[in-house]
C-alpha cells in the first residue's frame, strides 16, 4: 500500500486547503516530517487514518473534535487521500459530522452528518464505487486487508508504545498481540469447551441427583416398613452403608431381599387372620340367624290371634258391600228421574217469569209466535235504511265544517293582503340603504392586509433597530475578547519557548565532573548550558497562561457563536423591510388602522341589511303563496257547501216517515230490538216446559221396568241401600286387609324359617340369650378388625417390594447410562482446563497466550534481524516461555541476548537509546509479521515516531543505515522526529509550521550542511 497525495481542510489544527504530495517525497524514500511541538505533526497521520477508517488512532476519537477550530464558520472539514493498493488505485474523501451556521438551526447551528466517497482511477479516469459509509468501509477493509489497529501498528510505527511494550510484563503485552493478531477466535474456543464442560457437568451432576433420590427413596420405603426397626445402613434420608463405603449396588440388593422377606412373612400372618376371622363370623352369624327365626315365629303368632278376632266384623262388611252393588246397578234410573224432575221445574218457572214481564211492558202475551214475526219484520225494515241516517249526519257534520272553512279562508286573504304591502314597502327602503354602502365595503379585504402589513412593519423596525444596536454591542466585546485571548496564547507560547530553552541550563545544573551526561552519555562536560530561571516557576507559569488561554479561548467561542446568531437575526429584519424609517412606517399604520375601522362598519352595516333583504323576500314570497292559496281554498270550500245543502235535503225527506215517533231510526230499532228478545224469550220458554214434561214422563217409565228384576220392591228401598263413596272406599280396604293379613300369615307359617322354629321349640332349643349374643358379635368383629390389619400390612409390604424392585433396576440402568457422560465431563473439565491454563498446564498458558506466543517468536526473530545492524551484532531479541514466579501466567515473555558477553537479561535493562533501537526493531519486526498476517499487502509507506534524540552519534548512523534498508524495493519511509541532526543529514522534508490563525504545511527540500 503506497500514499501518494493528502488534502487537508478545516481538519485539526490546518484551518485552510493543505496538499501533501507523497510522490514527490518518495524522489528520495526517506523524508522527514517535523514541526514545532502542537504544530500538528500527528494530526497529519490523523488524517491519513481518518481517510481511510473514518477514525482517528487512540483517545484523539473519543474527544469527536475533527474539525478546525481555525476555520471559518462555513468551512466544510474534508480530508482527501488518494492511494494505490493490490495493484488499484483509490481516492477517498471523507468529511466528519459539523454544525454548519443556518439560520433556522437549533441555536443557530444545523448538524451536518459525516460523508465519504470513493473512487477508482480506471483506464486514466476516476469511477465513483459509492458514497455509503459502511459500502466505503467494507471495500477499504477488503483492499488494505487490515483494520484500523493492524494499520497503525503496521504503517504508523508509534516508538512510545513499543517502548513501553518492550518493557512491560507479559500479560499487559496480551492484550496488543490480541488485537494485532486477532486471536479471538482462539479465546472463543476457551469459552466453547469450558461451556461444553458445564453442560457436560450439569448432565453428570443431574444423574448423580437422580440416583441419590432413588436411594432416599429405598431407604423411605425400608424406613415405612417398620417406624422402629432401620433398614440395613440406613439414616436420615442417605443410606449410612453407602456412606460408611459399602456400594449402592450391594446395598439395594440387600434392601431388595429383605423387604421381599417382610412381604411375604407378613401375607402367612394376614392368611391366618383370615382364617380365624372367618371362623368366629361362621358361629356368630348362626346363633343371630336362630334368634331372628324364633323372634319371627312370635310375631306370626300374635298377627294370627288379631285376625281371628276381626274375622266377623270383616263378614258384616262383606253384606252391606254386595247390597249396595246391587242399588248401585239401578243409580243412573235413580239419577235421570231426578233430573227430568229439576229441569221441569226450572222450565215452569222462567215461563212464568217472562209472562210477568210482558205485562209489565203492555205486550200481548196470548200469542207471543205470532206477535214475534211481526216485530223481526220491522226490524228488518229499519236495519236496511240505518246507512242512510248515518251519511245524513255524515252530510250534516262536513257542511258545518265547510261553512266554518270558507269564514277562516277568507279572513286569511284579507290579513295577507294588508301584510304583503307593508313588507312591500320594507324592502324598497332596504335596497336604498345597501346601495350607499356597497363601494365602501368593497375595499376591506384590502384595507385589512394594508393595515396588517403597516403593523407588522412598524414590529419589524423596532426588532430592527434592537438587534443593531445588540450586534454592535457583541461586535465589539468580541473583538476585545478575541484580542485579549491572542496575547495570552503568545504569552503562554513564549513562557512555553522559554521553558524548552531553559530545560538545557537545568541538566547541566546537574551535571558532576566523571559522571555521564544523561543526554549524549559523555563524561566530558567542555561548555555546560546556563539556565535562566528554575524550571519550577516556568512551569508554574506556563500552566496559570495556559488556564487563562483555554478560559480565553472559551469565551471567544461563545461571543463568536453570540455575533453569528445577532448577525443572522440582523440579516433576516433588513430582508423584511426593517431599515425603514420609524415615523414613517407608524403614520402609515395609523392611517391604515382609520381606513380599515371605516371599511369594517359598513361592511357590518352591508351583512346586516343584506341579511335583512334576504329575510323580507323570502316573507314576501311566503304570504303572496298564502293569500293564494286562501282564495282558491275559499273558493272549493263554497262549492262543497252548495252540494252537501242538496244531499242533506233529500235524505230528510225520505227518513222522515221511518223513525215513527223517534227521534232516528237507531232509537226505533232497539226499541223494536228490545220487544223481539222478549217475545223471543216467551216462545223460548214453552218450548222447554213441553220438552221437560215429556222427559220426566219417560224416567218414570224406564225405572218402573227394572225394579222387579233387581229385586227391590221401591225406588225408596234402593235409595235406602246406596251407600255414601266415602263408605264404600272404607269398607272395601277394611275386607282387603282382612284377606291380604290372611294369605300372609297362611304364607308366613307354611315358611322353612317359621317350620324350623316351631320345630326347635317343640324339641327345646331355644336361641342364646342376648348378652351372650353380643359377646360373641364382639368376638367376630375383633377378628376381622385384625384380618384386615394384617391385610393391609401385606399389601403395603408388597407395594414396597415392587417399588423397592423398581427403584433398584432403575437405579442400575441410571447407573450404567451415566458412566460415558462422566467419562466424557472429566474429560471436557481437564481440557477445558488445559486449554485455560489451568489444572496440568504447568505452565499456566492459555490456547491464547500460546498461539499469541508463537506469533511473538517470529516478532522477535524479524527484529533482531534489525536490531543485529542497529547495535553493531551486539543484541538480539529473543521469546521466553519460562514460566513465571509465584504461580503467574507465562508464555509472552521477550528477553535481549548479548552477544558479547553471551548473557540474556531482562529487556528493562536497556539503556536509553539501547532501549529506543529495541523498541524500533521491535516495531519494525512487528510491522513485517502483522504485515504477513494480514495477507501479504505490499506496505511500500511507512512511518516511524519520534525517540531519536535519545541515540549517540555511531548508534544513530546504524539507526539510520536500518532505516535507510527499508527504502528497497521503492518504499518510503517518514520520519517523526525534532532532533536537528536529523533535519541536516535527510534533505526530503514536510515542514508543519503554527500560526495564530491555524497550522499549515510546506514541502521543502533542504541542502546538506
Amino acid at each position: 500500500m503506497r500514499i501518494h497525495r493528502l488534502d487537508i481542510e478545516a481538519f485539526g489544527p490546518f484551518a485552510t486547503p493543505q496538499h501533501i504530495d507523497f510522490d514527490q517525497l518518495s524522489a528520495q524514500g526517506l523524508f522527514l516530517l517535523n514541526g514545532a511541538t502542537g504544530a500538528g505533526k500527528t494530526s497529519i497521520l490523523d488524517a491519513i487514518c481518518f481517510a481511510l477508517y473514518g477514525s482517528v488512532p487512540g483517545a484523539r476519537q473519543e474527544g469527536k473534535r475533527l474539525r478546525s477550530d481555525h476555520a471559518a464558520p462555513g468551512a466544510e472539514p474534508r480530508v482527501v487521500c488518494e492511494f494505490s493498493a493490490r495493484g488499484r488505485r483509490f481516492e477517498v474523501t471523507r468529511s466528519p459530522a459539523w454544525d454548519r451556521p443556518s439560520a433556522r438551526g437549533r441555536n443557530g447551528f444545523t448538524t451536518q452528518q459525516a460523508k465519504t466517497l470513493l473512487r477508482e482511477r480506471v483506464n486514466g479516469s476516476w469511477e465513483e464505487k459509492s458514497s455509503r459509509n459502511d459500502e466505503v468501509g467494507a471495500e477499504l477493509s477488503d483492499v488494505l486487508g487490515m483494520d484500523r489497529e493492524q494499520f497503525t501498528r503496521v504503517v504508523m510505527l508509534p516508538q512510545g508504545d513499543f517502548a513501553a511494550f518492550l518493557r512491560s510484563k507479559a500479560g499487559d503485552r496480551l492484550e496488543l498481540l490480541q488485537k494485532l493478531f486477532g486471536t479471538q477466535r482462539f479465546e472463543a474456543v476457551e469459552r466453547h469447551l469450558a461451556q461444553q464442560a458445564a453442560v457436560a457437568a450439569s448432565e453428570v451432576h443431574g444423574n448423580t441427583s437422580e440416583l441419590s433420590t432413588l436411594l432416599e427413596r429405598v431407604a423411605a420405603e425400608l424406613q415405612q416398613l417398620d417406624d422402629h426397626q432401620t433398614g440395613p445402613g440406613q439414616s436420615e434420608g442417605t443410606p449410612a452403608a453407602t456412606a460408611a463405603g459399602q456400594e449402592p449396588e450391594e446395598w439395594l440388593a440387600e434392601a431388595e431381599a429383605e423387604v421381599t422377606a417382610v412381604w411375604h412373612r407378613r401375607q402367612d400372618e394376614a392368611a391366618e387372620a383370615e382364617s380365624l376371622a372367618t371362623r368366629l363370623a361362621g358361629k356368630f352369624q348362626e346363633a343371630q340367624e336362630k334368634a331372628q327365626r324364633h323372634g319371627r315365629l312370635g310375631a306370626a303368632m300374635q298377627r294370627r290371634i288379631l285376625l281371628e278376632l276381626g274375622a266377623p266384623r270383616a263378614h258384616e262388611n262383606r253384606e252391606r258391600l254386595s247390597r249396595h252393588r246391587r242399588a248401585a246397578v239401578l243409580s243412573g234410573h235413580l239419577e235421570a228421574v231426578d233430573s227430568a224432575a229439576r229441569k221441569l221445574q226450572a222450565a215452569t218457572e222462567l215461563a212464568a217469569g217472562i209472562r210477568s214481564k210482558m205485562d209489565e211492558a203492555g205486550m200481548d202475551a196470548g200469542n207471543p209466535a205470532a206477535s214475534l214475526e211481526s216485530v223481526k219484520a220491522s226490524c228488518a225494515v229499519l236495519e236496511a235504511r240505518l246507512p242512510d241516517e248515518q251519511r245524513l249526519d255524515a252530510v250534516a257534520s262536513r257542511l258545518v265544517a265547510k261553512r266554518a272553512e270558507t269564514a277562516e279562508h277568507s279572513v286569511a286573504s284579507e290579513t295577507a293582503r294588508s301584510a304583503l304591502d307593508v313588507l312591500r314597502e320594507d324592502v324598497a327602503a332596504v335596497e336604498s340603504q345597501i346601495g350607499s354602502l356597497e363601494s365602501v365595503a368593497q375595499k376591506l379585504a384590502e384595507l385589512e392586509r394594508e393595515a396588517a402589513a403597516a403593523t407588522e412593519l412598524v414590529g419589524i423596525v423596532a426588532r430592527f433597530a434592537a438587534a443593531a444596536d445588540d450586534l454592535e454591542n457583541i461586535t465589539g466585546k468580541h473583538l476585545q475578547a478575541r484580542s485579549a485571548s491572542q496575547d495570552v496564547r503568545q504569552q503562554w507560547l513564549d513562557i512555553r519557548e522559554l521553558r524548552l530553552a531553559n530545560a538545557a541550563g537545568e541538566l547541566a545544573a546537574a551535571l558532576e565532573d566523571g559522571a555521564p551526561c544523561a543526554v549524549c552519555g559523555s563524561e566530558d562536560h567542555p561548555n555546560p548550558a546556563a539556565a535562566v530561571r528554575s524550571a519550577l516557576s516556568l512551569a508554574q507559569e506556563e500552566e496559570e497562561l495556559k488556564e487563562r488561554f483555554d478560559v480565553s479561548e472559551k469565551t471567544v467561542a461563545e461571543l463568536a457563536e453570540q455575533v453569528s446568531a445577532a448577525a443572522q437575526v440582523l440579516a433576516g429584519l433588513k430582508a423584511q423591510g426593517g431599515s425603514a424609517d420609524a415615523a414613517d412606517a407608524e403614520s402609515k399604520r395609523a392611517d391604515a388602522q382609520h381606513a380599515l375601522s371605516v371599511a369594517r362598519k359598513a361592511a357590518a352595516s352591508l351583512e346586516t341589511l343584506r341579511s335583512r333583504q334576504q329575510s323580507l323576500a323570502q316573507r314576501i314570497a311566503l304570504v303572496e303563496e298564502e293569500l293564494s292559496g286562501s282564495l282558491a281554498s275559499a273558493a272549493q270550500a263554497s262549492s262543497e257547501v252548495s252540494l252537501l245543502e242538496e244531499q242533506h235535503a233529500d235524505l230528510e225527506k225520505e227518513l222522515s216517515g221511518l223513525r215513527g215517533g223517534f227521534p232516528s231510526l237507531r232509537e226505533r230499532l232497539d226499541a223494536l230490538s228490545a220487544e223481539r228478545t222478549l217475545l223471543q224469550a216467551a216462545t223460548d220458554a214453552d218450548r222447554n216446559v213441553d220438552g221437560a214434561l215429556q222427559a220426566q214422563e219417560d224416567a218414570v217409565a224406564s225405572l218402573n221396568r227394572v225394579l222387579p228384576e233387581s229385586g227391590f220392591g221401591s225406588a225408596e228401598e234402593v235409595r235406602r241401600e246406596l251407600l255414601p263413596p266415602g263408605d264404600v272406599v272404607g269398607l272395601e280396604k277394611d275386607v282387603a286387609d282382612f284377606d291380604a293379613e290372611s294369605s300372609r300369615l297362611d304364607e308366613l307359617f307354611a315358611g322353612e324359617d317359621l317350620v324350623l322354629a316351631a320345630k326347635e321349640v317343640s324339641i327345646g332349643e331355644l336361641p342364646l340369650p342376648e348378652a351372650e349374643l353380643a359377646g360373641t358379635k364382639l368376638l367376630a368383629a375383633d377378628a376381622a378388625d385384625k384380618a384386615r390389619a394384617a391385610a393391609l400390612a401385606a399389601g403395603l409390604a408388597g407395594k414396597s417390594s415392587e417399588a423397592v424392585a423398581r427403584f433398584r433396576t432403575t437405579y442400575l440402568e441410571l447407573a450404567d447410562a451415566g458412566k460415558e457422560p462422566r467419562n466424557k465431563a472429566r474429560l471436557l473439565a481437564e481440557l477445558a482446563d488445559t486449554v485455560r491454563g489451568s489444572g496440568d498446564n504447568r505452565y499456566r498458558m492459555s490456547l491464547n497466550t500460546y498461539v499469541l506466543a508463537g506469533r511473538l517468536e517470529q516478532v522477535a526473530i524479524a527484529a533482531s534481524e534489525r536490531l543485529v545492524a542497529m547495535s553493531d551484532g551486539r543484541y538480539t531479541l529473543q521469546h521466553t516461555d519460562a514460566k513465571a514466579a509465584r504461580g503467574a501466567k507465562s508464555g509472552l515473555g521477550l528477553e535481549v541476548v548479548d552477544e558479547w558477553t553471551g548473557q540474556r537479561r531482562d529487556t528493562s535493562t536497556l539503556s536509553g537509546g539501547e532501549s529506543f533501537m529495541a523498541s524500533l526493531a521491535l516495531a519494525l519486526g512487528l510491522a513485517d509479521v502483522v504485515q504477513q498476517e494480514a495477507g501479504g499487502v505490499d506496505i511500500e509507506t511507512l512511518f516511524v515516531d519520534e525517540g531519536f534524540g535519545s541515540l549517540d552519534d555511531q548508534a544513530l548512523e546504524q539507526v539510520m543505515d536500518a532505516l535507510e534498508g527499508l527504502r528497497d524495493g521503492g518504499r518510503v519511509v517518514g520520519l517523526v522526529s525534532h532532533v536537528a541532526e536529523m533535519k541536516q543529514r535527510i534533505t526530503s522534508q514536510v515542514q508543519v509550521v503554527k500560526g495564530r490563525h491555524g497550522s499549515t504545511v510546506r514541502i521543502a527540500e533542504v541542502v546538506p550542511a
